[in-house]
């Protein structure tokens, strides 16, 4: 009997400390609109990322271009002239497919770009909310800007602009999503 009075205070005790934890969220996307340092790299990115697919573009168009002027030149092809036109607009594509994963790919030069350029300010932001968190005794801090979601949230519990601050910025509330 004892044992199963001190197993249901022991639960009860852990349950109850369990809901009083303390539970805030902070707006990820809302505080990097914050930091000039991230808008800035996020600009670096966009633009090359918009250089790039131009350079793609380009190279499309010019293998339209060839594979259209080989359709028009097909009939007047020997068999070795077609083939080698053939292979020239085969290898082009493959270039520019080559050149699309160097640039877009997994692990590509935007991806490397984006973390020289973002992760820093990412780390920041990560260490300024554990601050935050040790500093007004949260146990949890959850992310509104990301795959949480949200049927409510008390206003009261955003701590979005406690980090803006804690990173020398001033919140602007028109910012807010």
């Amino acid at each position: 009997m004892k044992k199963i009075v001190f197993t249901l205070a022991f639960i009860a005790l852990s349950f109850g400390a369990a809901v009083a934890q303390r539970v805030a969220y902070v707006d990820s996307e809302y505080i990097l609109r914050h930091i000039p340092e991230y808008v800035s790299a996020q600009k670096q990115l966009d633009d090359l990322s918009t250089n790039w697919q131009t350079e793609v573009d380009k190279q499309y168009g010019e293998i339209e271009k060839l594979y259209k002027a080989y359709q028009n030149d097909q009939v007047l092809l020997n068999e070795d002239m077609r083939r080698r036109r053939e292979d020239e607009i085969v290898n082009k594509e493959k270039q520019v497919k080559e050149f699309q994963r160097q640039k877009f790919g997994f692990e590509g030069d935007l991806y490397k770009e984006r973390m020289r350029l973002v992760k820093p300010v990412q780390d920041k932001v990560a260490k300024a909310i554990q601050d935050v968190a040790n500093a007004q005794g949260l146990d949890l801090i959850l992310d509104k800007g990301s795959e949480v979601t949200f049927i409510y949230a008390n206003p009261k519990l955003d701590k979005s602009n406690d980090i803006i601050t804690k990173l020398g910025f001033k919140a602007d509330p028109s910012l807010v999503n």
